[in-house]
Protein backbone atom coordinates (compact mmCIF):
# COMPACT_ATOMS: atom_id res chain seq x y z
CA UNK A 1 0.00 0.00 0.00
CA UNK A 2 1.07 3.57 -0.70
CA UNK A 3 0.09 6.72 1.18
CA UNK A 4 0.36 10.35 0.14
CA UNK A 5 0.35 12.86 2.99
CA UNK A 6 -0.09 16.54 2.20
CA UNK A 7 0.63 19.56 4.36
CA UNK A 8 0.92 23.31 4.11
CA UNK A 9 -2.56 24.55 3.28
CA UNK A 10 -4.31 27.37 5.10
CA UNK A 11 -5.73 30.86 4.94
CA UNK A 12 -3.72 33.61 3.27
CA UNK A 13 -4.43 37.15 2.08
CA UNK A 14 -4.40 38.01 -1.62
CA UNK A 15 -0.82 38.49 -2.79
CA UNK A 16 0.49 36.13 -0.14
CA UNK A 17 2.35 32.85 -0.41
CA UNK A 18 1.96 29.25 0.71
CA UNK A 19 4.06 26.14 0.23
CA UNK A 20 2.43 22.74 -0.07
CA UNK A 21 4.26 19.47 0.52
CA UNK A 22 3.28 15.90 -0.34
CA UNK A 23 5.27 12.92 0.89
CA UNK A 24 4.72 9.42 -0.48
CA UNK A 25 5.45 6.35 1.60
CA UNK A 26 4.82 2.61 1.55
CA UNK A 27 5.49 -0.13 -0.99
CA UNK A 28 7.20 2.06 -3.58
CA UNK A 29 9.57 0.82 -6.27
CA UNK A 30 9.59 4.05 -8.27
CA UNK A 31 7.47 7.17 -8.68
CA UNK A 32 7.03 8.55 -12.19
CA UNK A 33 4.85 11.68 -12.47
CA UNK A 34 4.03 13.72 -9.36
CA UNK A 35 1.66 16.63 -9.47
CA UNK A 36 -0.93 18.87 -7.92
CA UNK A 37 -4.58 19.24 -8.81
CA UNK A 38 -7.24 21.46 -7.29
CA UNK A 39 -11.00 21.51 -6.99
CA UNK A 40 -13.01 24.61 -6.17
CA UNK A 41 -16.62 24.40 -4.96
CA UNK A 42 -18.95 23.56 -7.82
CA UNK A 43 -16.09 22.99 -10.26
CA UNK A 44 -14.29 19.99 -11.67
CA UNK A 45 -10.87 18.96 -10.45
CA UNK A 46 -8.17 20.54 -12.61
CA UNK A 47 -4.46 20.14 -13.12
CA UNK A 48 -2.29 22.77 -11.46
CA UNK A 49 1.21 21.46 -12.15
CA UNK A 50 2.96 18.17 -12.84
CA UNK A 51 6.57 17.07 -12.92
CA UNK A 52 8.00 13.90 -14.39
CA UNK A 53 10.82 11.94 -12.86
CA UNK A 54 13.04 13.47 -15.50
CA UNK A 55 12.06 16.92 -14.20
CA UNK A 56 9.92 17.92 -17.18
CA UNK A 57 7.25 20.31 -15.89
CA UNK A 58 3.84 21.52 -17.03
CA UNK A 59 1.71 24.24 -15.47
CA UNK A 60 -1.87 25.33 -15.92
CA UNK A 61 -1.96 28.67 -17.73
CA UNK A 62 -3.70 30.26 -14.74
CA UNK A 63 -0.73 29.64 -12.43
CA UNK A 64 2.25 30.15 -14.77
CA UNK A 65 4.71 32.64 -13.33
CA UNK A 66 3.15 32.41 -9.85
CA UNK A 67 3.45 28.75 -8.82
CA UNK A 68 6.57 26.56 -8.82
CA UNK A 69 6.54 22.77 -8.57
CA UNK A 70 9.59 20.82 -7.45
CA UNK A 71 10.37 17.34 -6.23
CA UNK A 72 12.91 15.46 -4.16
CA UNK A 73 13.16 11.93 -5.56
CA UNK A 74 15.23 10.72 -2.62
CA UNK A 75 12.41 11.71 -0.25
CA UNK A 76 9.53 10.78 -2.60
CA UNK A 77 8.22 14.29 -1.99
CA UNK A 78 6.72 16.93 -4.23
CA UNK A 79 6.31 20.61 -3.36
CA UNK A 80 4.18 23.45 -4.68
CA UNK A 81 5.37 26.98 -3.96
CA UNK A 82 2.45 29.34 -4.50
CA UNK A 83 3.17 33.07 -4.73
CA UNK A 84 1.00 36.06 -5.62
CA UNK A 85 -2.05 34.12 -4.56
CA UNK A 86 -5.43 35.28 -5.80
CA UNK A 87 -8.95 34.59 -4.47
CA UNK A 88 -9.50 32.45 -7.58
CA UNK A 89 -6.83 30.05 -6.26
CA UNK A 90 -9.11 29.07 -3.39
CA UNK A 91 -9.69 25.32 -3.60
CA UNK A 92 -8.87 21.96 -2.12
CA UNK A 93 -5.46 20.97 -3.45
CA UNK A 94 -4.73 17.29 -4.09
CA UNK A 95 -1.40 15.59 -4.59
CA UNK A 96 -1.17 12.86 -7.23
CA UNK A 97 1.57 10.33 -7.88
CA UNK A 98 2.05 7.67 -10.52
CA UNK A 99 3.62 4.87 -8.50
CA UNK A 100 5.17 1.58 -9.50
CA UNK A 101 4.90 -0.62 -6.41
CA UNK A 102 7.21 -3.36 -5.21
CA UNK A 103 5.27 -5.88 -7.31
CA UNK A 104 6.03 -3.66 -10.33
CA UNK A 105 2.35 -2.79 -10.75
CA UNK A 106 1.69 0.83 -11.80
CA UNK A 107 -1.12 2.75 -10.14
CA UNK A 108 -2.21 6.33 -9.51
CA UNK A 109 -2.52 7.50 -5.91
CA UNK A 110 -4.16 10.60 -4.44
CA UNK A 111 -3.63 12.52 -1.23
CA UNK A 112 -6.45 13.43 1.09
CA UNK A 113 -6.49 17.06 0.00
CA UNK A 114 -5.52 20.28 1.75
CA UNK A 115 -7.62 23.44 1.80
CA UNK A 116 -6.16 26.68 0.46
CA UNK A 117 -8.24 29.79 1.06
CA UNK A 118 -7.21 33.18 -0.32
CA UNK A 119 -9.23 35.94 1.28
CA UNK A 120 -8.84 39.32 2.91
Amino acid sequence: QVQLVESGGGLVQPGGSLRLSCAASGSIFRINDMGWYRQAPGKQRELVAVTTRGRSINYADSVKGRFTISRDNAKNTVYLQMDSLEPEDTAVYYCNAGVINLSLVPRDYWGQGTQVTVSS
